[in-house]
């Protein structure tokens, strides 16, 4: 008999060969129905393979991420069984799972031939998907010596799976048949295509094989599939909300910023509607920072390459740097990282363990090169304005520290209406030490634990990645999701214990000696691109009034009454509200309909009943008409309200 653990701690056995699926069967029929896979000992399976050895088990279903990834994976040879039956001779190279934010599925990528697939042909294949999925069809899989695996598409002429098994070991090759299809392939799967009930082929894009433009351009098809229609439904409505809410679009409508061929790929232009909302976000971080003994610094945007040497940024980051400029006799690069310029501030004074800790924070100006493909409106830039802050401590500060730099992303949160974050801890791979991570074995271990042990004590959620850590430490990665679910990675903070070392940063202790700092990197908001990116979409464009380049627009009914709205300007000029004149010859019908498009934040329209009764017909973003009210009152409410930042 083999033992298996499940999740609860509960030991059962059963005799070897067991599946997953037995064990589930075993505990209820409903909870078997529910079954997509298993994880074994860590390991994603099949829920049909046999365990022939003791084993954690978990089941998961359509709620675990992994349940998800298998369903979607196994409705990817779903729909190559369906081209393979509209193409025969077509090709397949991969067709793995994704889940992206909002772009989730799979896709497959597909040597047609000459063949184009137009939007017809996907009705067509979501039809047959649709058919071929009531078969209820088992997923099998079955192992395979590498010669019959090299035989079996050598005779299909498939050069694309002979190009994947020349990497593969004798012995770790597995196949998977459903219905009339059969393919290369690890798995796992779901047990049959019956549980794929709605499905969606949303596109068709190209994609060269490997990445390479060098090689043949191969047909990517993207599809979604779900369990049940009323998902599905619910998705494509999400989606199309998104669209809505794109922060390109909006951007562009709310005139925030722009792009321009001539500036450059990936080098946004803020607009001013842009400055003012990039203003306000500094003028927070400056409020909050001094209230939190931060010191403000301002550095260069270049420095010479022994800089970048000595931080380690160079021969770990290279790639994603500006080429350098040689002038003098020296190299100079663009600043990508803000930190060593810090270090140089910090170790420009002598420090005792009096002045630590030591908070150095900046809006400073980054360049890095993301590769052209990857850019990706205000989400991926090559120009970017990092809130950025470091903060030189003993170890004995840290949790202190650490906690304090939570507790200001949980501020930001709640200003901002975030409901749903986590902190991601990242850490290193101690098989890539030299390599991508500092070569100190013993000093990642401590650091990740005490990172670890604060983000416990202060109950922050979070949750542990192998393999992302910084070059120099372990790192949170702070992930926020937006009002319509879409999940973004918002910003760092990272725990640095080979940067003081590696600049020959000390303070003296208390027993009079030279001792390194440890070293806190962190950004709460983010940059500025990509935090107005995300609040783009988090608002739909409706920033709250604090935040909005226009607070209050004067519509007056007619031309009569602009000496009133002038004056009710200039009252609102005086208390620092940021206020317009919709001084055009239109209906009020239309000032009213242009304004709410605008998403400005309040609308005073002013007539003769107005004008003679010191007041004005105050509207709302969203709610409408609010009433008369005096303009003096008005102001002082909305003074009110913008220097509180009300949600």
């Amino acid at each position: 008999m083999i033992k298996i653990t499940l999740p609860d701690g509960a030991v059962r056995e059963y005799a070897p060969g067991t599946t997953a699926m037995d064990v589930a069967k075993s505990i209820s029929e409903g909870l078997a129905r529910k079954v997509l896979a298993a994880n074994i000992n860590g390991e994603v399976w099949d829920a049909t393979r046999p365990i022939n050895n003791d084993a954690a088990l978990k089941l998961l279903t359509w709620d675990d991420t992994d349940g998800k990834s298998t369903f979607w994976h196994s409705s990817a040879h779903l729909m190559a069984e369906a081209v393979e039956s509209k193409f025969p001779g077509a090709k397949f190279w991969v067709g793995p799972a994704i889940d992206n934010g909002l772009q989730k599925g799979f896709y497959y990528d597909i040597d047609l031939g000459d063949r184009k697939l137009s939007e017809d042909d996907l009705a067509e294949l979501e039809k047959k998907m649709t058919a071929l999925a009531k078969q209820n069809n088992n997923y099998q899989r079955s192992e395979k010596s590498k010669a019959d695996a090299v035989a079996y598409f050598t005779e299909k002429g498939d050069e694309y799976k002979l190009d994947l098994l020349q990497n593969l070991e004798d012995g770790s090759i597995t196949f998977y048949t459903q219905g009339n299809f059969t393919d290369l392939c690890r798995g796992p799967h779901i047990p049959s295509t019956g549980p794929i009930k709605a499905i969606k082929l949303m596109n068709i894009a190209g994609a060269y094989w490997k990445g390479d433009e060098k090689n043949k351009q191969l047909t990517r098809i993207y599809g979604i599939t779900f369990p049940n229609q009323k998902e599905l439904d619910d998705y494509l409505a999400l989606l199309e909300e998104a669209k809505k809410r794109d922060h390109r679009k909006l951007g562009k409508e709310l005139g925030i910023f722009t792009m321009d061929d001539d500036v450059g790929p990936g080098l946004p232009l803020w607009l001013p509607n842009g400055t003012i909302i990039i203003e306000e976000l500094e003028k927070l971080a400056k409020e909050t920072e001094l209230a939190a003994g931060y010191k403000r610094v301002v550095t260069p945007h270049i420095a010479k390459e022994s800089m970048y040497l000595t931080s380690g940024h160079l021969p770990y980051y290279a790639d994603s740097m500006f080429p350098p400029m040689e002038m003098d006799g020296e190299k100079y690069y663009l600043k990508s990282m803000n930190c060593p310029h810090h270090h140089k501030i910090f170790d420009a004074e002598p420090k005792s363990h009096k002045d630590l800790p030591y908070r150095l924070a900046e809006y400073g100006t980054c360049y890095r090169y993301e590769q052209s493909g990857e850019l990706f409106g205000l989400m991926r830039v090559r120009c970017l304005h990092m809130n950025d802050a470091h903060i030189y401590c003993t170890k004995e500060q840290f949790a202190q520290e650490f906690k304090a730099v939570n507790d200001m992303y949980i501020k930001y949160f709640k200003i901002f209406g975030v409901d749903k974050y986590q902190m991601r801890l990242s850490l290193h791979d101690p098989a890539k030490l030299g390599q991508k991570y500092i070569n100190e074995p013993e000093l990642w271990l401590e650091t990740e634990a005490m990172v670890r042990e604060t983000l416990i004590e202060t109950g922050v959620p979070f949750v542990e990645v192998k393999g992302e850590g910084a070059f120099y430490g372990p790192k949170i990665d702070v992930q926020i999701w937006s009002a319509i679910g879409r999940e973004f990675t918002l910003a760092t903070n990272q725990v640095d214990f080979a940067q003081g070392r590696r600049f020959k940063l000390s303070f003296t202790n208390q027993n009079n000696q030279a001792e390194s700092p440890l070293i806190i990197h962190r950004a709460p908001l983010g940059t500025h691109e990509r935090f107005i990116g995300f609040l783009l979409e988090h608002f739909a464009g409706k920033f709250p009034t604090w935040l909005a380049p226009t607070q209050v627009k004067i519509l007056p009914i007619s031309d009569k009454f602009m000496g009133y709205a002038n004056s009710i300007l200039e009252k609102l000029k005086k208390s620092d509200i940021r206020a317009a004149i919709d001084d055009r010859n239109e209906k009020i019908g239309k000032k009213i309909r242009d304004t709410e498009l605008a998403r400005v934040p309040y609308m005073l329209v002013v007539g003769e009943k107005e004008m003679n009764e010191g007041q004005a017909s105050v509207r709302r973003q969203g709610k409408g008409d609010l009433g008369a009210k005096g303009v003096d009152a008005f102001v002082t409410e909305i003074a009110a309200e913008i220097k509180e930042r009300t949600l």
